[in-house]
């Protein structure tokens, strides 16, 4: 099947996806940092401040995903989106109008849960679902809708709030998930998608169906874990002090706007072709190479003064997400299988969550310490090489487990 063909007869779910994960962006790091001065300044916060309120309210979120995700389990992708997307809306609303500290909390808790969390985790798990021997192909298309958001949504803000303020911004983000978000995903969402005998045969098998109780007995797990957490630790820190970057390197704000379309466009191709290496080689086998763009990034950011390095780090981030988001949303059916995979993936996107949330608060404090955070970069930038060297362990331990469950 060719890839427009195959777009033409998906469309419909494939766009219910995408729609979820570009309006997601209203709960990512990306989105809530452009705020970040203004909420510092209004509040009184210092970084350590707004990092460790970050922290605690993503946290909250993380421990409360596990609990919620699994109505992905339970109910159609339309009804579950008929739930999530007027709880961001919501959380939207109370950004807006949050006028102390404690309310402030609830917002970014509800921004976090149902917008990185919830919003993202029902689009994916909805592909993996739809889809088998087309899966890293129809998860490469859902993940353009992060692409597009990181492209349009920052310098769209920052634009209406010079004109309108960030509060105003943030009530026109609520009214696009009313009016735009939520009718179309559920109209497309409607018709529920199941792999059909047309599709082409996979290459590759899933795993049996393991239980929530048994992936948290397993040591490798853990493993996976520490590859899944450094995309969303990592990436976090840096969005999230991106104002403080900016003013240390002395950049134009507007600028460092304008590099996120950057990285939108290299994700975008990466993304397309990390579906297609999926499918053809498994999810597995591509753990080893997963992490070291992300590595490259830390390290050209962490070095480089001039204003090109932030075009160049954008860059190298688009290649790590386009690798790094596709590859952990295909892996899981391929280690865990289906049945439970709302679950599991529940419990997998909490870890990503908790590693987005331990990030603002350590690094806000150890800014508040004059801890050099160019060089808090390049560690970072260190620990992905490392995490490199145990995947080529650890992918090649899964592919013989499943080889032998097949067998």
């Amino acid at each position: 099947m060719s890839y427009f063909q195959f777009l033409r007869e998906n469309a419909r779910w494939l766009s219910a996806g995408l729609l979820m994960t570009f309006f997601s962006i209203y709960g990512q790091t990306t989105f809530i940092s452009l705020s970040a001065g203004d909420i510092r300044s209004e509040y009184g916060l210092s970084h350590g401040e707004f990092g460790s309120l970050y922290m605690a309210a993503t946290l909250a979120s993380a421990l409360t995903l596990p609990r919620l995700g699994q109505i992905v389990d339970r109910y159609s992708v339309a009804k579950v989106a008929m739930l999530v997307i007027p709880m961001l809306a919501i959380a939207t609303v109370v950004m807006a109008v949050s006028h102390h500290v404690v309310v402030l909390l609830i917002a970014l808790y509800l921004l976090r849960l149902f917008g990185q969390g919830m919003m993202v985790h029902t689009a994916y798990t909805g592909a993996a679902r739809w889809f088998s021997a087309q899966r890293g192909r129809a998860l490469s298309v859902v993940i353009l809708g992060h692409n597009a958001g990181d492209a349009v949504m920052p310098i769209v803000f920052v634009t209406l709030a010079g004109l309108v303020g960030w509060r105003n911004g943030w009530l026109l983000a609520t009214a696009t998930l009313l009016c735009m978000a939520l009718p179309l995903t559920t109209w497309l969402a409607a018709v529920n998608r199941t792999p059909r005998k047309s599709d082409p045969t996979p290459r590759h098998i899933d795993a049996r169906d393991w239980t929530r109780a048994e992936v948290i007995r397993d040591p490798y797990f853990y493993f996976l874990l520490l590859a899944v957490m450094a995309p969303s630790f990592i990436v976090t820190v840096i969005f999230f002090n991106q104002v403080y970057l900016v003013q240390l390197r002395g950049w134009s704000m507007e600028a460092f706007a304008a590099s996120f379309a950057v990285s939108a466009f290299v994700n975008s191709g990466f993304t397309l072709l990390s579906g297609q290496l999926i499918d053809r080689f498994s999810g597995v086998s591509l753990l080893p190479i997963v992490l070291l763009p992300l590595g490259a990034a830390c390290v050209l950011l962490g070095m480089v003064e001039g204003q090109w390095g932030a075009f160049a780090f954008m860059a190298m981030i688009g290649v790590s997400n386009g690798l790094s988001t596709t590859l952990f949303g295909a892996v899981w059916p391929e280690v865990y299988g289906l049945k439970n995979l709302g679950s599991i993936r529940a419990l997998i996107v909490s870890f990503s969550v908790l590693g987005s949330a331990l990030g603002p608060g350590l690094t806000g404090y150890l800014i508040d310490q004059n801890v050099s955070y160019p060089g808090q970069i390049v560690a970072m930038g260190v620990y992905c090489v490392a995490i490199s060297l145990l995947m080529l362990h650890v992918s090649r331990v899964l592919a013989r487990r499943v080889q032998a469950a097949a067998g």
